[in-house]
């Protein structure tokens, strides 16, 4: 926990520092107890982002190339994104799929706080696309309440296809908590997808993007 501490003290430090973010709603957050953080996602920095301005430790998937680099650089990647609490998942296994929607469980199971992107990548081209189910049947198994994040403005600090950040001033509004009838796992296939559409509503009324009917597609993890 003091990594953690020293990591993200550190993080945050730079971030408010750089990039006079604009940061709603903490007080929306639960400071206890399992919580689903779901957000939209406009940059390769997001998970870092929320992750140092919320107010408890928030789990996010990361690509497993990031804890296996050779040398210093690769070093200290493994030791900023295991300090954060992120989840190494391969190049190319989705989000949304057994094996990490368990992962994500068991997390949830220990009163902690996981992050998601319901869109399943970022979007490229700033529209809030439809919400896959994963998060609907998060909420539904396990019952932990859902804080929807409106992300405005990270797409600027590191556009799609380029590697140099620059800093510049963005939004993070983090809503109410919505909450979900627990049913285990065993739900139907349109009560996760109401629930999904609820939680991905909420996203939309805090980021205040258009939106689309159909799924982003990415051809590689996020």
């Amino acid at each position: 926990m003091a990594l953690y501490d020293l990591t993200r003290v550190v993080t945050k430090g730079a971030i408010r520092g750089l990039c006079r973010p604009r940061v709603l709603g903490l007080e929306n957050v639960p400071l206890e107890g399992p919580v689903i953080v779901a957000a939209n996602h406009l940059s390769f920095l997001d998970s870092v982002i929320v992750q140092a301005l919320t107010p408890r430790p928030v789990s996010f998937f990361a690509k497993a190339e990031y804890f296996t680099g050779k040398g210093i650089k690769g070093q200290l990647m493994k030791s900023f994104f295991e300090a954060v609490h992120s989840i190494p998942v391969e190049r190319g296994e989705q989000a949304a799929s057994v094996k990490a929607l368990k992962t994500l469980v068991e997390i949830l199971s220990r009163g902690d706080s996981i992050g998601i992107y319901p869109e399943g990548t970022r979007s490229r081209d700033g529209i809030l696309y439809r919400g896959r189910t994963g998060v609907g049947w998060l909420a539904l198994t396990t019952g932990a309440p859902v804080v929807p994040v409106g992300i405005i403005g990270t797409e600027k600090l590191q556009p799609a296809g380029r590697n140099a950040i620059k800093p510049a001033p963005f939004t993070l509004k983090f809503g109410a908590p919505l909450h979900f009838e627990k049913t285990g796992p065993d739900h139907s296939l349109p009560a996760r997808r109401a629930v999904t559409d609820t939680i991905m509503d909420a996203i939309a009324k805090l980021s205040g993007q258009e939106r689309s009917t159909k799924y982003n597609q990415s051809p590689s993890l996020e």
